[in-house]
């Protein structure tokens, strides 16, 4: 793909990576054993290393978040929208974390073990200062320390990457989500990725308004009453739309096409918490600045 510019999921600095990889890595195997059905909720209890016994979708989970890693002892209790509470039971819990778009399961779920139940995502508030709300209240509720690091290695990661990005071209960043070749969902300055390019003081171009964080569909065209921005691909994207594109006489005309400012980043979960807005703010900074400099 010619009009795209690819880069690796290589975490940008590597004292970082290294530092999450090892935390991914260690389990609190004579902890408590939690499960969830929330993705933000166990990329969070992975990243801190609780002992997840029971968790939705984790096949999914693996391609679209890619980390923290998922051991291959947790149990896979399927659907998010339709759990299989008997893959729960049998998981044995200690104790269940879940949020408000899935607190319909709660009564069921209370049968089984505690519930407790954190919301990363509401209207009118900011899912990254949620976030760090509930990393730490889980962390609290495990005692495990790896939460409040968790929220600190982050915070002083998005303060060196203002840093860095100070220096670039200063232009504005829309970051969407392909549903075709002609549509594809945006995300406003409330979503994970809107607030991380605050904090990296960066500019969304998106300044319309959403809806939990994201619009869509929204039509290929507005991309053109933004020419002066980087144009942030966020997977997955339906192969057929990409390669449509790549053909499209509309998209290549485009300036941020023209002039290479388009990025793919790697998979990053789009409802994700801590975890996935530190992913998400490695692969851009990476993939600026590799632009910038090359």
């Amino acid at each position: 793909m010619a009009f795209l510019a690819f880069f690796s999921r290589r975490q940008f600095l590597a004292s970082a990576a290294a530092s999450l990889s090892t935390r991914a890595r260690v389990r609190a195997e004579e902890g408590s054993r939690v499960a969830t059905l929330d993705w933000a909720l166990l990329e969070t209890l992975l990243a801190i290393g609780a002992n997840v016994v029971a968790a939705t979708e984790l096949r999914q989970f693996r391609e679209v978040a890619v980390t923290p890693d998922v051991p291959a002892t947790t149990a896979d209790l399927g659907l998010r929208g339709t759990p299989n509470f008997e893959v729960l039971r049998f998981a044995r819990p200690d104790l269940i974390f879940n949020s408000n778009f899935y607190a319909w399961a709660d009564e069921r779920m209370r049968g089984v073990a505690p519930v407790e139940s954190h919301a990363i995502y509401k209207p009118g508030e900011s899912p990254f200062a949620l976030a760090e709300q509930a990393t730490l209240a889980i962390g609290e509720r495990l005692q495990l320390a790896t939460a409040r690091q968790l929220t600190e290695e982050l915070a002083a990661r998005l303060d060196r990457y203002r840093a860095l990005l100070a220096a670039g071209d200063g232009r504005p960043v829309i970051p969407i989500n392909l549903g075709d070749a002609r549509h594809f969902r945006v995300f406003g300055s409330d979503s994970m990725f809107g607030e991380v390019l605050k904090r990296v003081g960066l500019t969304n171009a998106w300044q319309a308004r959403t809806s939990y964080s994201a619009a869509a569909p929204v039509g290929i065209e507005i991309l053109a009453s933004m020419p002066d921005a980087w144009i942030v691909m966020i997977p997955p994207h339906p192969a057929d739309a990409l390669a449509t594109l790549a053909t499209s006489s509309f998209w290549n005309a485009l300036p941020a096409v023209r002039e290479k400012r388009v990025l793919m980043l790697g998979s990053i979960n789009p409802y994700g918490a801590l975890p996935a807005a530190g992913r998400f703010a490695d692969l851009l900074a990476e993939g600026l600045t590799h632009a910038w400099n090359g």
